[in-house]
C-alpha cells in the first residue's frame, strides 16, 4: 500500500511524499524495512524519541499526534487524533480488512473468558463452518493447531491481532472467535474488528491497577457490547443491567426469564449433565468438564454459535465432546489415586469457584498451590486469595506467580496475613517445590489444585522470565512418587 493511500484510508491529509508501506509497528525495535512506525506516548516513554532508530531499522514513515518542540521527523509524518487508534486502522487497512470477511464472536468478562471462547470454537467447527481462535492460551487457525506468538508478544497488538485474522481468511476460515480483555479493549487493540456477535460473561474485580476504578474497568469491557451488533449478555451477573438497552441481545443463565436458561443440574462421572430452555426449543445437553461454573460458559457459547447458524442436534453434539481448554480444570494423568487439577484460577471470586467445585467432589482431602503476581498488579487480592485458600482448602501452600520487581517474600507475607487465624498454610517461595511438596502431602483420595498459571509457558522471577510449564511440572511431581524418572 502506498502512503497516500494508507492516508486516505485514515482520513488524513495527503503527505508529499508517497513511499510504499508493508507493515505497521508502535515499538521501534520491531521495525522491519517498509513499516510505518506509530510514535505512542505511553506512561513511561514517548515514541517520539525512537525516531531515529526507527529510521535506522527502515520504517518509511511516521504517524504520531503531533512532533514534541525541537523534534524533527527524519520520515514522512502524518498527524492522527489518536496515535493507538490510528495504529488499529492503518493495521486492519494494510490487511485489507479481514474480519469483514468472517464471522467475529468476541468474548469479554473477568472469569471464564477463555473457555468460553474455546467451547464457542468448538461449537461452530461442530456446526460445519472454519473456524479460528485468538486467545490467551494461543491460536488456531481452521486446523485446530494452537499456537503462540513469539515471546516478545505477550499481548497480542493491534498489528497481531489483524495479521492473525489475515492468516485465518487466507486458510480458509469463515468465522472467528477473538477473546477480547480490558487492555485489548482500552489500548484500542482490538479497535477495528468488526464484530458480529459480543458475549458477556460477568464482572469482578481485576486490573484495577491499570483501570483505577471497577467502574472504569467496566466501561472499558462495555465496549465490545456497544460495538458489536448482538450480545450474548449473563443475566446472573448485576453488571448485565447496564448492558441490556445498548442493542439486541440474548440472555443466559440460571435466573427466571433467561433466553438459554439452564436447569436440573448434575454433576456427575463423566461431567455435567442439565437442561437447556432455549428459543431452539429444550435440550438435554452433557458437557464432559468439572465444574457447575462451566454451563455458564456452556450456554454463552451455545447462543453465540446458535447466533451464527448451529442447530440444536449440532449444538449437543459438539457439547458432548468437547475436549477441555489447556489449564483451565485440567486433570493431569498419573495421580495413582489422587486427582491433581491445574488451572488458571488467580482471583478470589475464581479461586473460590474452583475449590468449591473440586471439594464437591473429592472424597479426601483438598490441597492447594497458589501464589500472587508483583509488580502493580492488584496487590489488594494478595490477602483475599488467602483467605479463600485457607477457608476452602484444607492445606494451602503459598508460592511464587510472577513476582517481578516486588519481593516475594512481601507477597508470601500479605497472602499469609489473609489467613484470618488459621494455619493450615505453609509458604514455600520456588513453585516447583511446591508443588512438588502438595503432590507428596496428597494421599490416594486427595485433590491437589495448582492455581494460577494455567496454560502459561513463562514465569517472571525478579528480572528473569523462565519457560515454565505447570503440567509439566506436575507430571514430574507425580513421577517420583513411583520413582519413575520422566
Amino acid at each position: 500500500m502506498q502512503l497516500h493511500d494508507l492516508a486516505r484510508a485514515l482520513n488524513l491529509s495527503q503527505p508529499a511524499e508517497n513511499p510504499h508501506v508493508t507493515g505497521i509497528t508502535h515499538n521501534a525495535g520491531w521495525v522491519q524495512p517498509g513499516d510505518a512506525f506509530v510514535a505512542i506516548r505511553g506512561a513511561r516513554a514517548d515514541g517520539h524519541h525512537f525516531l531515529a532508530q526507527a529510521a535506522e531499522r527502515g520504517a518509511v514513515a511516521v504517524l504520531g499526534e503531533g512532533l514534541p518542540d525541537g523534534l524533527t521527523s527524519p520520515l514522512p509524518y502524518l498527524t492522527v487524533p489518536d496515535a493507538r487508534a490510528a495504529l488499529a486502522d492503518a493495521a486492519a487497512a494494510l490487511s485489507g480488512h479481514p474480519s469483514r470477511q468472517l464471522q467475529v464472536v468476541g468474548v469479554t468478562g473477568t472469569d471464564g473468558k477463555t473457555t468460553t471462547c474455546w467451547l464457542t470454537v468448538h461449537l461452530l467447527r461442530s456446526a460445519g463452518l472454519a473456524c479460528g481462535l485468538l486467545s490467551t492460551v494461543g491460536y488456531q487457525l481452521p486446523d485446530g493447531q494452537t499456537r503462540h506468538f513469539p515471546a516478545h508478544f505477550t499481548t497480542p497488538e493491534a498489528p497481531q491481532v489483524q495479521a492473525t485474522l489475515r492468516a485465518l481468511v487466507d486458510a480458509g476460515a469463515q468465522a472467528a472467535v477473538l477473546e477480547a480483555s480490558s487492555h485489548a479493549l482500552a489500548l484500542e487493540r482490538v479497535r477495528a474488528v468488526a464484530w458480529d456477535v459480543a458475549v458477556w460473561t460477568q464482572l469482578t474485580s481485576e486490573h484495577l491497577d491499570f483501570h483505577g476504578t471497577l467502574e472504569q474497568y467496566f466501561a472499558e469491557k462495555r465496549k465490545l457490547v456497544e460495538r458489536a451488533p448482538f450480545a450474548v449478555l449473563n443475566l446472573d451477573d448485576p453488571w448485565t443491567a447496564q448492558l441490556m438497552h445498548l442493542g439486541p441481545h440474548v440472555t443466559y443463565g440460571e435466573a427466571e426469564g433467561a433466553d438459554w436458561r439452564a436447569s436440573h443440574l448434575q454433576e456427575r462421572h463423566d461431567g455435567l449433565h442439565f437442561r437447556v430452555d432455549s428459543p431452539l426449543g429444550e435440550l438435554q445437553a452433557i458437557l464432559p468438564m468439572i465444574g457447575r461454573f462451566n454451563v455458564h460458559n456452556a450456554l454463552a457459547a451455545m447462543a453465540a454459535a446458535a447466533r451464527l447458524g448451529a442447530t440444536p442436534s449440532q449444538l449437543l453434539a459438539g457439547l458432548a465432546s468437547f475436549g477441555g481448554v489447556p489449564g483451565r480444570m485440567e486433570l493431569v494423568p498419573g495421580g495413582q489415586g489422587r486427582r491433581v487439577v491445574v488451572d488458571f484460577a488467580h482471583t478470589p471470586p475464581s479461586l473460590e469457584k474452583a475449590l468449591s467445585t473440586l471439594r464437591a467432589t473429592t472424597p479426601g482431602r483438598l490441597i492447594v498451590v497458589i501464589g500472587s503476581a508483583g509488580g502493580p498488579r492488584d496487590p489488594s487480592k494478595r490477602a483475599p486469595l488467602g483467605e479463600v485458600a485457607t477457608r476452602l482448602a484444607d492445606h494451602a501452600i503459598f508460592t511464587e506467580e510472577d513476582h517481578r520487581d516486588t519481593p516475594l517474600q512481601q507477597i508470601l507475607d500479605e497472602m499469609a496475613g489473609g489467613a484470618a487465624g488459621r494455619s493450615n498454610y505453609e509458604l514455600i517461595g520456588d513453585r516447583q517445590q511446591a508443588i512438588q511438596r502438595a503432590v507428596q502431602l496428597a494421599r490416594p483420595g486427595d485433590t491437589v489444585l495448582l492455581a494460577g498459571k494455567g496454560p502459561e509457558d513463562t514465569l517472571e522471577r525478579g528480572d528473569r522470565t523462565v519457560p515454565w510449564n505447570e503440567v509439566a511440572e506436575a507430571r514430574a511431581a507425580l513421577a517420583q512418587l513411583s520413582g519413575d524418572p520422566a
